[in-house]
């Protein structure tokens, strides 16, 4: 057995009989999940004085992967219950709302919907997205889903400013409020659901892909503030 397989077995003894998985999940992501909801970057974005063109520009480039990793989640669910409110999420937010606010905020800020190059963090968030897809694997999906949206309610809930335009302002909207935290709450409880089910290599694959995801998040906060 190699050496990072013995450091997750070693925290990889009944996870759910200690707390709820997805809180277990967050917990062995440390630092870099402390890292994201606390960034300098999203602080910026709060206050209102965040440079939101480049960070904007690259964050669209996730918009037809995370989509499609939506979808995915809608086809690999086992329950019907678990696909409606994936395919609820994916038909109101991000096809309409959250994409509507990209073109808004990029007209006024000048910027590109297809910015001439990919930041490396990018490419590799979008890789993430799309390897997971094409597992159909339902908590694997559920893993990179929950990372992306738990950690901006992390930020977003956050009472760190007063940020007055809506370039900042309604992207904090999108990532706060009862709806998008009863969204959180489904990714998280359908976690929770499926953990205790989950052999030992099964635990193990979805902790990597969920450390994975949350260190993309971290190094893509790093590139927006430099």
């Amino acid at each position: 057995m190699s050496e990072r397989s013995e450091r997750i077995d070693e925290h990889n003894e009944e996870p759910e009989s200690r707390a709820p998985f997805s809180a277990w999940l967050r917990s062995q992501s440390e630092p870099d999940w402390t890292a994201v909801v606390t960034h300098p970057f999203a602080a910026a974005i709060h206050s209102g004085t965040a440079d939101m063109r480049r960070y904007l520009e690259q964050d669209f480039q996730f918009v037809d992967a995370f989509t499609a990793l939506l979808g995915a989640a809608v086809a690999a669910a086992d329950t019907f219950e678990a696909r409606v409110a994936v395919g609820r999420f994916l038909g109101q937010t991000v096809a309409d709302t959250e994409r509507g606010y990209f073109h808004r905020a990029l007209a006024e800020l000048g910027g590109e919907l297809t910015p001439p190059t990919l930041e490396p963090v990018t490419i590799e968030f979008r890789a993430l997205m799309d390897d997971v897809r094409r597992s159909q694997d339902y908590p694997l999906i559920l893993a990179v889903l929950c990372v992306a949206e738990w950690t901006y309610l992390g930020w977003a809930s956050r009472t760190v400013g007063s940020a007055e335009g809506f370039v900042h302002r309604e992207w904090i909207d999108l990532h706060s409020g009862p709806e998008f935290e009863a969204w959180v709450g489904f990714l998280r409880g359908e976690l929770d659901r499926l953990g205790p089910g989950l052999d030992e290599n099964g635990r193990a694959r979805v902790l990597d892909v969920f450390r994975r995801a949350t260190t993309l998040e971290r190094r893509f906060f790093d590139m927006a503030l430099g």
